[in-house]
């Protein structure tokens, strides 16, 4: 695994957090079941399957020795139930910040299965970033409000989260102010959106929707059933010409998915352009990964 990894390019980013080895994608035989992140100072290595602890210490040896300022490894078992992580190396590291693009974003390892920030969505972040100017935008599934600091930093005149969790929307709330930015700009509602369209609609109408919901969500969210849901109510809360960012990581859905419910469901507005993962996040059957697709809002008449 280590012999996959651009140490060179890492080194000239080494203050920022990112993706170090995905082999989720399939590119590497026998590690599909691995990845490694880069948190610094944490090395992150995750398995999805069980590997045996001499091979994950082998592999933090080797990652130690080529990242300088690593104060920690730790392995986090999404093949165990409830995610445990086990520090295998170094600092017991459970809080920290880390940077991406000059913006800081909290995290937390060893209490839950997923830190606070995804690391594939890193691009959507700078996209968000920088088409966030003067605009009005609405956050939906808005978890630690990672989307919300880019758009603020972006220029955004105001963003609206939405999202189920009252503790994930507190995250973001700190998240903000870790950055320094001006909370008169945020709203946060911890609402389910397909029981509170009427609270999306009072603080519209907006010129930027991100919409990037979980895979599935028992009794909340089904997104083969629920994508076509939302886009069906644009024309209540969207501007005529605004954006839209709509994200979508299931392998079970490609890219076909979300095209079809924008076809049926809002047929005037356009498609223009795609938003790729970090280079990092290699996968060879194409579709399977991260999906993100940018569209212009108009109503059909």
């Amino acid at each position: 695994m280590i012999n996959y990894i651009n140490f060179s390019v890492l080194k000239s980013e080494i203050d920022q957090c990112q993706r170090l080895f995905h082999g989720r994608g399939k590119a590497y035989e026998g590690l599909s079941h691995v990845t490694v992140d880069w948190l610094p100072p944490v090395v992150l290595i995750t398995v999805y399957q069980e590997e045996e602890f001499a091979t994950l210490q082998g592999w933090g040896n080797d990652l130690r020795e080529h990242i300088p300022g690593c104060r920690s490894i730790q392995v986090r078992y999404r093949c165990r139930p409830k995610t445990p992580y086990e520090v295998i190396w170094g600092e017991s590291v459970q809080q920290l910040s880390v940077n991406e693009n000059g913006l800081q974003y909290l995290l937390e390892l060893g209490r839950s299965q997923n830190t606070g920030l995804f690391l594939d969505m890193a691009n959507g972040r700078s996209w968000v970033r920088g088409n966030a100017s003067n605009k009005r935008i609405l956050n939906l599934f808005s978890y630690t409000c990672g989307f919300s600091v880019a758009a603020l930093a972006g220029g955004a005149s105001h963003v609206v989260n939405i999202d189920v969790s009252k503790a994930s929307l507190s995250k973001g709330r700190e998240n903000h102010r870790l950055n320094g930015q001006d909370l008169k700009k945020v709203t946060y509602e911890a609402v389910d959106i397909f029981k509170s369209y009427s609270r999306l609609k009072k603080h519209g109408p907006y010129d930027l929707l991100i919409c990037d919901p979980p895979q599935f969500q028992k009794g909340r969210v089904d997104i083969k059933r629920d994508y076509a849901k939302i886009i069906r109510r644009l024309p209540k809360f969207m501007n005529a010409g605004g954006q839209l960012m709509l994200c979508l990581n299931s392998p079970e859905l490609d890219i076909g998915f979300l095209n079809d419910i924008m076809t049926e469901e809002s047929p005037g507005s356009q498609f223009v352009e795609s938003v790729a993962p970090p280079e990092v996040f290699v996968d060879v059957e194409p579709g399977k990964g991260l999906k993100v697709l940018v569209y212009q809002f108009f109503p059909h008449n």
